[in-house]
């Protein structure tokens, strides 16, 4: 046989054959460029490799004379380099070995079971199909855990997070600080309103976006989450709308600003947020508690519901946290935020220095 004299195992020829007749079916079917239809065909692929390497015990050789064959044959066709039909098959390992062994494993997680229950019948979860091919290898090369990948996964099909979005969430851990905020809401807020408010707020957030000095006053902080508005409300999550900074309220004839105002549209409620450049104190929820119900009183419309404060410091010790919340009336949740300390190399020479910043501000008081 032609194929066994060249050193290929019996049966090549005719997987090559099935291989080529499965993707000018799938060209058929829809554009490649990142459709549902390309990623079902790099899963089945994926799939029938593992599945010749585990019966035939095919070997790294035949898959990569495998990428070349599919090259040649397809000339004008992107997506199968041999490091991409590697890809393929990790891609289907991870969604079927990895997510299997680790509900074997672990048995009562929340996330895993649905991954399977939820499968379209090839043990791809369901919706995993309708993420760009660039935005699956981000998930397979950035995430170990099939856990933490199948969550991101979710999140990446709810919200349209494009590639870039996608791997900003992951190298942030937005996994590990979803929903971590120290909070009231399961006491001050009806189900299930307590608990997507306490999905809504994280711990800590990460502000990388901003070069401040690490002492850098609040009205600057401040000031620098409104110039990067865009990526500040990247990193709250998705609902926040904007309102305004500095939003006076006049409560007995005295004058009262609140640092930040934004509308959460899934909510349906003001979140109010104030900044410390310090460490938390049980005095700040008392003040935070004022503008709750001052903004219920003065903004809220009947159909909202409950106005939702957010106090944001550079650090916060839990227990003091929790002990300031406990007999609050109002909704209430704290967290720490993160400022960078160092600019990335490619930005460095573009961007004045921790140094320099700090000498424009001291030079500005």
């Amino acid at each position: 046989m032609a194929g066994a004299a060249a050193g290929l195992p019996a049966g090549y020829p005719e997987f090559l054959e099935d291989i080529k007749s499965r993707i000018r079916s799938a060209q058929v079917k829809a554009s490649l460029s990142a459709s549902r239809e390309l990623i079902l065909l790099y899963w089945d692929l994926g799939r029938s490799i593992v599945d010749r390497q585990q019966r035939d015990g095919w070997g790294k050789s035949v898959v990569d004379k495998l990428a070349a064959d599919l090259q040649r044959s397809f000339p004008g066709m992107a997506g199968f380099s041999p490091r991409n039909v590697w890809r393929m098959r990790a891609f289907y390992l991870a969604w079927t070995e990895g997510v299997l062994a680790q509900v074997g494993r672990e048995g009562g997680s929340s996330i895993l079971p649905r991954a399977v229950a939820e499968s379209d019948g090839r043990n791809l979860p369901r919706g995993v199909a309708e993420i760009p091919w660039g935005q699956n290898i981000a998930l397979l090369e950035k995430l170990k855990d099939p856990a933490q990948r199948f969550w991101y996964a979710q999140m990446t099909i709810e919200h349209g997070w494009s590639l870039p979005v996608l791997v900003l969430q992951v190298e942030s851990g937005l996994f590990e600080r979803q929903g971590k905020a120290v909070t009231n809401f399961k006491r001050t807020l009806p189900p299930p309103q307590s608990d997507l408010a306490q999905q809504a707020l994280k711990d800590p957030y990460t502000f990388d976006f901003l070069t401040l000095a690490s002492d850098a006053h609040e009205r600057e902080l401040e000031q620098g989450l409104i110039d990067h508005i865009q990526r500040f409300l990247l990193e709250l999550g998705v609902g926040f709308a904007f309102v305004g900074r500095q939003v006076h309220m006049d409560v007995g004839d005295q004058d009262f600003y609140i640092d930040l105002l934004f509308y959460h549209l899934r909510l349906r409620c003001y979140v109010v947020v104030e900044l410390k450049n310090g460490p938390f104190k049980p005095e700040y929820a008392g003040k935070m508690n004022f503008y709750l119900s001052a903004v219920d009183d003065r903004l809220r419309h009947k159909d909202d519901q409950p106005s939702v404060g957010m106090i944001l410091c550079k650090s916060k010790n839990r227990m003091i946290a929790e002990y300031a919340l406990r007999d609050t009336h109002k909704p209430i949740g704290v967290s720490a935020y993160k400022l960078t300390k160092a600019l990335p190399d490619k930005l460095k020479g573009t961007l004045p220095t921790i140094k320099e910043l700090e000498s424009e501000l001291e030079g500005g008081k």
